[in-house]
């Protein structure tokens, strides 16, 4: 018994028979004693996935000091101690603790938003133990244990369908198939693939209508959601784009510091100059270099970019995740509850004659109307036909939906569902129809039998109402619309309108009526009666799309980046929803699980080419998707994977960034980077959006301070060059780069994204933080600012001032020019000018506060003495606010010219991309 448990994920279920399942189980009909199912729920855990606790405040807050940015500053400030100079080393903790805290914050926020989530499989089940039923929680269940079933019910344990009874299940969330699977009790093969095993059915998803029960054959981490759960966490997560990005950026910066000061201090020491003071020079040049406002400002750009997601429904768990999006080339899309809405709908009828009708409205309402080719109202006698088999839909029907006030209430079947909502449209009360009538026998659908139907008596007469398969029902009929069958002609017809409806996508049923003598002795079925019936026409449905996802589809393309659909669905109903979206136009787009399968392995050069093709994947399992991604990132694409089952979650987890819709699974929800609240695809291209526009503002605020470390750093060169004495002290120097222009760099990642953001091509994934134009922009703003800074500081000297003051004057005029410079910032290529100032009036507000901060240090004895700075006049103000606005001049001039050679939008042309990884 212990080997058969231990053993039981390598069984098939599905193809033994009941009495090799109780027996291989040690259970029966009367069920496992309450002694059994203890000792087995001591010897296999409950029946429960691994909570993954939020993380703690500890934790969250360890994880801020990841970036090598925040360790180089590290390192700065333990130099600065070391030489005993405490106010640099402080000033450079403040930073470093400022960045956490923000970080922080924003991250235990999103995480306690995220896991305030019910797990899946917390939830009571009827169980039959020692011959009496009794309700338990669903976590004590065990192998073995006897389970009952009923509509509404979430499944709570992988089960072997012992009873079924009408018994159909939303399975969705597991294989992402839309459509409802009717279970049976017949032993299957055993190559039989899960979204096909009928007569089993799996922890977490939903009984839709009818009862059932079966012996449990997996719980837990053992069940098909757990496998799922194990594959995510044995799943490798792929790192964030900015991440990747950051780390070679703070690597090169660091090297370039280094490098600069053993340059520099060796060039010192050639001079014979003292070694504290070298030691000194080192650190003003490193604390120069170093962008130490940087973190802040990041940390900053992407808390404010997640609060303007979470304005547009996308709740960000990561702040990383805020870039991440907007760096995607790909997203890789579930099919249903993302692009669709998950509810079946009749779309199209067909009757008899050939007459042809859309339907309109989406999902389980009865609110829409039904037109010709013409968009017309059909005519009175088609209109007649389209009731009448409306009427025998809404009587061949187990299903419910009815309106409450501006809601629609709906319960059973998809399909019935879908059929009741289409009488509404069609002009009759389907929740009143069976209600007139005497129901005689009812024959309920089964797959093997392929059909519906229900006998009842009206005006006296017996009649029959047959919804189901149209090859099923098609030899039963005699008539067609009024008119005698010419059953080798009008079958041919029928064929062909069923075979147009099927290649468009459609799920089709046929509906038919009949009259009886009498009703005829069981057994009833129409293989026995053969009742003579008449053709009502066709009904073909389909899962709508989401009305806005074309839309979005569209700007994605504009966009440049690429959408794939992966699903579980039939290959023919995702090509035609990929059709509608212009996601894929042919056949030769389409990848089916088995084409994959046939490759055998995902690591040769032929399947990763075959993903590069497909744009449409279907029919696939959840460790295909897996490959699939896996495949993408191997492409070459940073990949956005979207999805809301626990059959995506290990695609969600390989992912670049993985987006979870809010009605999803837990476990799909956990393993994402963020969570799409309202289900909307749109607002994922929304997110994008939002995700451009941070990393815009992340490029910005660097642009701003690597210039102006730039430009401190060639100050320092030419200062050294010409012999002259250190233009600035360490503590000067990092007073300018973390408070007055760390004041400007917070204030301008509150800018607001560029109109031309969305019709950019995403950047290349090897491209850096700084590209060809932003490295032309640093090294000349830079070069301007270090010259007109150099220039000043030499003509002070020369001009006979005390380097006390002159230096004081130099801060000043440093501030100014990092003034200037942030209007510069505002955009890598639009003209200050034409970007109106309601864009951010916090960067003018910061600006304005900048210079306050700095004339008030100038004029308070204690800083005076910190900084070792005083105050100056305003005339010798108004000087070097006119000196300062020059680099604004030169920028200006550049923007026109590069605007005039043709670079009129992002500045990342083709002319503009490097030919290697940027910085």
């Amino acid at each position: 018994m212990d080997e058969d448990l231990r053993g039981n994920e390598r069984i098939s279920w599905h193809s033994r028979p009941i009495e090799e399942v109780y027996e291989r189980l040690c259970t029966g009909p009367s069920g496992l004693s309450e002694d059994e199912a203890e000792k087995r729920l001591e010897q296999y855990g409950p029946n429960v996935l691994p909570a993954k606790k939020p993380p703690g405040v500890l934790i969250l807050f360890l994880r801020q000091f990841k970036s090598p940015l925040i360790y180089i500053l590290l390192i700065a400030a333990v130099i600065s101690y070391l030489l005993q100079d405490v106010k640099d080393a402080a000033f450079i903790l403040l930073v470093v603790m400022l960045n956490a805290a923000i970080g922080l914050v924003q991250e235990w926020k999103a995480e306690q938003s995220a896991h305030k989530l019910e797990k899946l499989l917390h939830i009571t089940a009827q169980v039959h133990r020692a011959g009496h039923d009794r309700r338990v929680d669903a976590t004590l269940l065990v192998p073995g244990d006897l389970v009952s079933l009923e509509s509404g019910d979430r499944v709570p344990a992988d089960l072997r369908l012992t009873h079924s009874a009408h018994l159909s299940v939303d399975e969705s969330i597991l294989t992402g198939e839309s459509i409802t699977v009717e279970k049976s009790l017949p032993v299957l093969p055993g190559s039989t693939p899960l979204p096909q095993r009928s007569n089993m059915v799996f922890g977490g998803t939903t009984v839709t209508s009818g009862r059932g029960a079966g012996v449990v054959t997996a719980t837990g981490m053992q069940s098909e959601v757990g496998a799922i759960a194990e594959a995510v966490a044995t799943t490798e997560a792929a790192k964030p784009p900015l991440i990747a990005r950051m780390e070679r950026f703070s690597l090169r910066i660091g090297l370039l510091v280094v490098g600069a000061s053993v340059l520099m201090a060796a060039i010192s020491l050639s001079r014979g100059a003292p070694l504290a003071e070298v030691f000194f020079l080192a650190v003003a040049l490193a604390v120069s270099a170093i962008p130490e406002g940087l973190p802040v400002a990041i940390t900053v750009a992407l808390s404010i970019g997640a609060s303007r997601m979470a304005e547009r429904n996308v709740i960000i768990r990561r702040l990383a995740a805020v870039e991440s999006l907007g760096s995607c080339t790909m997203i890789a899309t579930d099919k249903t509850g993302t692009l669709t809405v998950n509810q079946q709908t009749v779309t199209r009828i067909i009757l008899p004659t050939g007459s042809e009708f859309s339907v309109t409205g989406t999902g389980y309402s009865g609110s829409g109307s039904i037109l010709s080719p013409e968009s017309a109202p059909p005519g009175e006698e088609d209109l007649e036909r389209i009731k009448k088999m409306a009427r025998a839909a809404a009587i061949c029907n187990e299903g419910s939906l009815y309106s409450e006030g501006d809601r629609w209430i709906s319960s059973g079947d998809a399909m019935d569902v879908a059929l009741l909502a289409y009488g509404y449209k069609a002009g009759i009360e389907p929740d009143r129809v069976r209600g007139d009538l005497q129901i005689l026998h009812e024959i309920p659908y089964e797959p093997e039998r392929r059909y519906q139907a229900v006998y009842f008596r009206e005006d006296g007469q017996v009649r029959i109402a047959v919804k189901g398969a149209v090859e099923t029902l098609i030899p039963y009929c005699v008539s067609s619309g009024g008119k005698e069958w010419d059953a080798p002609r009008d079958t041919a017809t029928v064929e062909v309108l069923h075979r147009s409806l099927t290649r468009q996508g459609f799920r089709v049923l046929a509906v038919a009526e009949g009259t009886l003598p009498e009703l005829p002795p069981e057994p009833l079925e129409l293989e026995v009666v053969r009742p003579p019936l008449t053709l009502l026409g066709l009904a073909g449905f389909i899962d709508p799309l989401r009305p806005d996802v074309p839309d979005a589809v569209k700007r994605c393309r504009n966009a440049g980046i690429e959408v794939a659909m992966i699903t579980g669905d039939h290959p023919d109903t995702a090509l035609a929803i990929a059709k509608k979206l212009e996601i894929a136009d042919d056949e030769g787009r389409v990848v089916t699980g088995t084409d994959l399968d046939s490759l055998g392995s995902s690591d040769i050069p032929e399947f990763l080419r075959k993903v590069d093709e497909g744009r449409v994947f279907a029919r696939v399992s959840p460790l295909q998707k897996l490959q699939i991604v896996n495949a993408m990132i191997r492409n070459g694409h940073f990949v956005a994977v979207t999805g809301d089952g626990v059959n995506d979650a290990p695609a969600l987890r390989r992912a670049n960034i993985g987006v979870a819709m809010g009605s999803g699974s837990d476990v799909a929800k956990d393993t994402s980077s963020m969570i799409v609240t309202d289900d909307d695809f749109s607002s994922i291209v929304s997110g994008i959006e939002e995700g451009r526009f941070a990393y815009d503002n992340i490029r910005k605020v660097t642009y701003l301070l690597i210039s102006t470390g730039f430009a401190e750093i060639i100050l320092f060169t030419l200062a050294l060059l010409f012999g002259l004495p250190l233009p600035l002290f360490a503590v000067q120097l990092l007073w300018l780069n973390l408070v007055t222009n760390g004041i400007q760099d917070v204030a301008l990642a509150f800018e607001k994204g560029e109109p031309e953001t969305m019709s950019r091509p995403p950047r290349r994934p090897d491209e850096g933080v700084f590209n060809r134009l932003m490295v032309r922009q640093t090294v000349l703003s830079g070069m301007v600012i270090g010259i007109i800074a150099f220039s000043t500081w030499f003509w002070l000297l020369h001009e006979g001032w005390d380097e006390a003051l002159a230096r004081s004057m130099l801060v000043l005029l440093m501030v100014l020019l990092e003034n200037f410079h942030a209007l510069n910032c505002r955009s890598e290529y639009r003209s200050l000018f034409s970007i109106p100032l309601r864009n951010n009036y916090l960067l003018i507000g910061g600006i304005v506060m900048a210079q306050a901060v700095q004339i008030a240090a100038m004029n308070i004895p204690f800083m005076q003495e910190v900084l070792q700075i005083g105050p100056v006049s305003l005339a010798d103000w108004a000087v070097f606010l006119t000196l300062a606005s020059l680099v604004l001049v030169v920028m200006e001039i550049f923007k026109w010219n590069m605007r005039r050679q043709g670079h009129p939008g992002s500045g990342r042309q083709d002319g503009d991309r490097p030919s290697a990884p940027g910085i």
